[in-house]
């Protein structure tokens, strides 16, 4: 049996979501369809996940569910604009409407579901957290990296969790603040701190682009449990069916084989 598209499979999916929302009064689809494209909230660059390959186009895992939604609204996988956040920022961009859905690798919380009023939709990838050190540093467990220095992205959950794992195994740290993953790998590799932390993924992304990947190895320890999975607003349930069935029909897609092969060009890690 030939398989459909992806596009196909988005659009006959998520049809009935799409006209029950247009029912709705000022809805976030009706702002969305407006504009003519949607705003997508990304990593401003992680190998992936969000990253603009050599023509400059957005690929990764992240994109993937901007584009899939995108599909559903308007039947086209390039009605996205893709719109850079970092930690610190993501949040805000998505309440006040800088962005129709965030899809940047963030961690479904507690707090960051009922405190800050974002309804998370699913899961997209099931991470943890880890630290990267240089090998001259000479350790082989997150255990020895007391009294280092470690440079940490701000608005993650990262922060909390460093300080969570330093504290209950008696040992100090210094954090070094930073708000953007690029200016980390820079301070990291300039040696301005020892340490960098983050999701694993993320750090085995970024080891990749180093020009010498082979100087730096990523410690065993795994110590927290993040949940990745785009977010919308809270209250519009109507959006949230739309962005949620979306990532539902992309996870559809690839059990049944929907590749690289098809017009859409989703499922970039599915390879």
């Amino acid at each position: 049996m030939k398989l459909k598209s992806t596009t196909s499979i988005l659009v006959a999916a998520a049809a009935p979501i799409a006209f029950a929302a247009s029912m709705a009064s000022a809805t976030t689809l009706e702002d969305v369809r407006e504009a003519g494209q949607l705003k997508c909230g990304i990593h401003e660059g992680l190998a992936g996940f969000a990253a603009p390959d050599a023509n400059r186009q957005w690929q990764g895992l992240d994109v993937d569910i901007c584009r899939a939604v995108a599909a559903v609204v308007f039947g086209d996988s390039e009605a996205v604009e893709y719109i850079p956040v970092t930690g610190a920022t993501r949040f805000t961009a998505l309440a006040s409407g800088e962005i129709d859905m965030l899809a940047r690798t963030t961690t479904w919380t507690f707090s960051r579901d009922t405190d800050l009023k974002n309804e998370f939709v699913g899961i997209n990838f099931y991470d943890g957290q880890g630290f990267m050190v240089p090998k001259a540093l000479g350790v082989s467990s997150a255990l020895e990296l007391d009294s280092t220095t470690i440079c940490v992205n701000t608005g993650t959950t990262t922060e909390l969790n460093v300080a969570d794992y330093f504290r209950g195994n008696g040992m100090t740290c210094e954090p070094v603040p930073l708000e953007t993953d690029a200016e980390a790998q820079q301070q990291f590799l300039s040696g301005s701190c020892d340490v960098f932390t983050g999701d694993a993924s993320g750090l085995a992304a970024n080891r990749a682009t180093f020009p010498n990947p082979d100087d730096y190895v990523v410690l065993p320890e795994i110590i927290s449990k993040e949940p990745l999975g785009p977010a919308v607003r809270h209250g519009d349930s109507e959006w949230e069916d739309i962005v949620r069935w979306s990532l539902n029909a992309l996870i559809t897609a690839e059990e049944l084989g929907v590749m690289r092969r098809h017009p859409c060009n989703f499922l970039t890690l599915s390879q």
